[in-house]
């Protein structure tokens, strides 16, 4: 071999040994994982005192079973519901129930006239796509209002404070979100309690739908 040849076969190995030396491979960011209905529903710590968890808080197939012993007539309507958001492609849902009077825990979604609760359902989508595909098809018979609507205690969109895709109802003695985040659809009922409380309850709820 020339004394070129050489040369040109010595650069050749310390570019490759160069090139070895500085190639960085940086491993793609894995994706944050969506948080469990059931840590995204209200908490104990969510709550103001003089509330108690209801039975059958959790799961929804939990809570569907549990209810049905005390009023198998709810249970049945909503399970239909339920079916209704698995079909269109929910994978989890959880309910939570905090209440002053266990007669509140048999109520639809804990709503009274005269208890003070809270309930909150979250139920978590495949995508955003079908979690808003559900959210305009309505969640536990609430949808969202025709564009232009005016009811009074009715505010829809970002006024609410929980994005484009939510609307909200204030009432003498219940107050009502529905909204959409993300692969969430999210339900909050407020009985018998306080403005500044409602809002802190969705809030809670929406910072963790990721």
């Amino acid at each position: 071999m020339t004394r070129f040849g050489t040369w040109l076969l010595l650069l050749g190995l310390i570019t490759a040994c160069q090139s070895e030396t500085h190639a960085v491979f940086s491993p793609a960011p894995a994706p944050t994982p969506h948080t469990a209905p059931t840590a995204a529903v209200l908490q104990s710590a969510d709550i103001p005192g003089g509330l108690g968890v209801c039975p059958g808080s959790g799961p929804m197939d939990v809570y569907l079973s549990v209810l049905e012993t005390s009023d198998p007539s709810l249970a049945a309507r909503l399970s239909d519901q339920w079916f209704g958001l698995l079909k269109t492609g929910a994978d989890a849902g959880a309910i939570s129930i905090f209440a002053a009077s266990s007669s509140a825990c048999q109520a639809e979604l804990g709503a009274t006239t005269n208890v003070r609760a809270m309930t909150s359902f979250v139920a978590r989508f495949a995508d955003s796509s079908e979690a808003d595909r559900a959210w305009q098809a309505g969640v536990f018979g609430f949808a969202p209002p025709p564009p232009g609507e005016l009811t009074p205690g009715l505010t829809v969109g970002t006024s609410t404070g929980l994005g484009a895709s939510s609307f909200t109802y204030d009432r003498p003695s219940v107050r009502l979100a529905c909204w959409r985040r993300s692969v969430y659809v999210a339900v909050v009922v407020v009985s018998n309690l306080d403005l500044n409380t409602f809002r802190a309850a969705t809030a809670a709820i929406d910072r963790r739908l990721n």
